[in-house]
C-alpha cells in the first residue's frame, strides 16, 4: 500500500514515523475519516473545514498549502496510486512535529494520506447497550477527533466480548453521547433526537447532514438535546451514523425490538446527498 506522507507517496513499509511522534507519545493528533465514492471525495468541504477547525482549536499551525483543492488533490493522488475500487476509506491524520514533552518545540505539523478499499453493507439486525465502565466526558474537546480514542476502544472490546455490534457512550452526567464509533439518533412519535455537542458527542459530519435532512422535513421535529438510556429504551426507532457506513438502524437494545423504517428513509435521502454535494 502506498501512503501519502506530507505530500510524498511512499511504500508503507518505507515509511518512518518517529518514536519521538507526537501522536504516538501523547496523542498530539488529529484525524478525518472520509469515504471515496468513484473519485469523489465525499461531503469533501465538511470534512475539510471541520480539520481547520479542529487543527485552530489545538494550536496547531495550518500550512499556507493547506487549501481545500490542495489537500483534495492529494487525498485523490493518494487513491489513485493504490488502484483502489469504487468505494474506500481514507484517513487523513494531521499531527504536530516531533519535539518537546507535553510542551511542544513547534507546532508546526505533519500529516499521512492512508487508503483502504472497503465493501461495508448495513446489518440487517444490529444490537446495541450502554458502556458503563468509563464516562466520555463532556465538552467542547471531546467533539474534535483526536487520536485519544480509550473509551472507544474499549467499549469496542466490550461489544465484541458481550455478542453487541456496538455500544451507547454516556458522559458524567450519565447521559448519552454517541456509540463507540458514531452519532446516535432517536425517533419517539414525530420528535428526533440527537445529542447535542455540549454532551461530548464527535461532531459528525453525517450527523449534520441528517440534521439538516430532517429539519426540512415538517413531519418531524430534530431536537439537539440530552438523551437518558431511558429513553432509548422507549423509542420507535434508533439509528447510528458515521461517514463510512451513512445511517445503519437499530433493531435491538436490551430486551427491545425497534422498527427501521424511518432510519432506511433517511438513508435513502442521505445516498442523494452523497451523490450530490460537495
Amino acid at each position: 500500500m502506498m501512503v501519502n506522507y506530507n505530500g510524498k507517496l511512499l511504500n508503507e513499509e518505507d515509511l518512518n514515523i518517529s518514536i519521538q511522534n507526537r501522536g504516538f507519545k501523547y496523542g498530539d493528533s488529529i484525524f478525518e475519516t472520509i469515504k471515496i465514492f468513484k473519485n469523489k471525495v465525499v461531503f469533501w468541504e465538511d470534512h475539510y473545514f471541520r480539520l481547520m477547525a479542529s487543527m485552530r482549536m489545538l494550536r496547531m499551525k495550518i500550512p499556507l498549502k493547506f487549501t481545500l483543492e490542495y489537500l483534495e488533490q492529494e487525498i485523490l493522488k493518494t487513491v489513485k496510486e493504490n488502484n483502489n475500487s469504487d468505494l474506500s476509506r481514507v484517513r487523513l491524520n494531521v499531527f504536530r512535529k516531533d519535539g518537546g514533552l507535553y510542551t511542544p518545540i513547534t507546532n508546526e505539523i505533519d500529516y499521512t494520506i492512508q487508503v483502504n478499499s472497503i465493501n461495508y453493507i448495513t446489518k440487517e439486525n444490529y444490537k446495541i447497550d450502554v458502556f458503563k465502565d468509563f464516562y466520555n466526558y463532556s465538552g467542547l474537546l471531546s467533539t474534535v477527533k483526536t487520536n485519544n480514542r480509550m473509551v472507544n476502544t474499549l467499549a469496542s472490546i466490550y461489544a465484541k466480548e458481550n455478542d453487541l455490534d456496538n455500544c451507547v457512550l454516556i458522559n458524567e452526567r450519565k447521559g448519552v453521547v454517541e456509540v463507540s464509533n458514531g452519532n446516535i439518533f432517536v425517533l419517539k412519535d414525530n420528535v428526533v433526537k440527537t445529542p447535542s455537542l455540549n454532551e461530548g458527542c464527535i461532531k459528525g459530519i453525517v450527523r449534520k447532514k441528517v440534521i439538516e435532512i430532517i429539519s426540512k422535513n415538517d413531519n418531524y421535529i430534530l431536537e439537539e438535546t440530552t438523551i437518558s438510556p431511558f429513553e432509548i429504551q422507549k423509542a420507535d426507532e434508533v439509528f447510528i451514523t458515521n461517514a463510512i457506513i451513512g445511517i445503519q438502524p437499530v433493531t435491538n437494545y436490551k430486551k427491545k425490538s425497534f422498527k427501521t423504517e424511518f432510519g432506511n428513509k433517511i438513508a435513502k435521502s442521505l445516498n442523494v446527498l452523497e451523490f450530490t454535494s460537495n
